[in-house]
């Protein structure tokens, strides 16, 4: 699904002084792994999450999303890229706060070029178990359902790949645990997930956890099956 090859991001002041924020990256994720990406503050996990998002593009190296050479990407293909293969869910939940759940969640579908929308934005809230809040704004919901709507909408286009950016950060446990059950339930399904956090915590409930410090990758460890945290029991 996701291969980087030697990948390097490279920022420059206006003193012209470079400032690297990833060194010689290179990241094979498979489809439906569920990866976390985990540092510190500017360690560059939010850099990276960027490039495989299609958001920023790197200074060195290659990048296939799904097979394809997106390195080279114009505005319009990245654009194109993004909305037919990648769902986004970030810290801030981004919901429009005069709009219900359901068109909430419709609105990535006014950019998609399906035949067929019907139904799409009920199913995907179902999917994050709020069919019974369809016709509620944000402000009628708690922090950890406005995530969820969040997810929806992620899941709205049906995308190959989901990409999280410290979702539960605003989050108490419950609801992060929460939060961290769906995605789980979601990987069991096949979809992969690429997860950013700070949170060593919530990184065990992923099945592969890779390391960065300062833009390096310094760990890349497989979670064994059976040592994997389950969301579900730590509620």
């Amino acid at each position: 699904m996701i291969e980087l090859q030697k990948v390097a991001k490279i920022y420059r002041r206006p003193a012209n002084d470079e400032v690297p924020a990833l060194v010689d990256v290179s990241l094979h994720i498979g489809r439906g792994e569920f990866v976390a990406i985990v540092g510190e503050s500017g360690s560059g996990k939010s850099t990276l999450m960027n490039i495989i998002g299609l958001l920023d593009v790197p200074t060195q190296g290659r990048y296939r999303l799904a097979g394809v050479d997106v390195t080279e990407f114009n505005p319009n293909d990245q654009a194109n890229m993004r909305n037919r293969k990648i769902g986004f869910i970030f810290q801030a939940f981004h919901l429009l706060p005069r709009t219900t759940a359901l068109e909430n969640v419709e609105l990535p579908l006014l950019y998609s070029n399906r035949k067929s929308i019907s139904g799409l934005a009920r199913k995907a809230l179902e999917a994050v178990h709020l069919a019974d809040r369809l016709q509620h704004r944000p402000s009628e919901l708690s922090g950890g359902q406005q995530q969820r709507v969040a997810i929806a909408r992620a899941l709205v286009n049906e995308p190959d790949l989901l990409l999280a950016d410290e979702p539960t950060g605003n989050l108490d446990r419950r609801s992060a645990m929460e939060i961290i059950s769906i995605f789980q339930s979601l990987n069991r399904d096949g979809r992969t997930i690429v997860l950013v956090t700070h949170d060593q915590e919530v990184a065990r409930y992923t099945s592969r956890i890779v390391r960065l410090e300062h833009g390096r990758i310094v760990a890349d460890e497989t979670v064994e099956e059976s040592k994997v945290a389950f969301a579900q029991e730590a509620q």
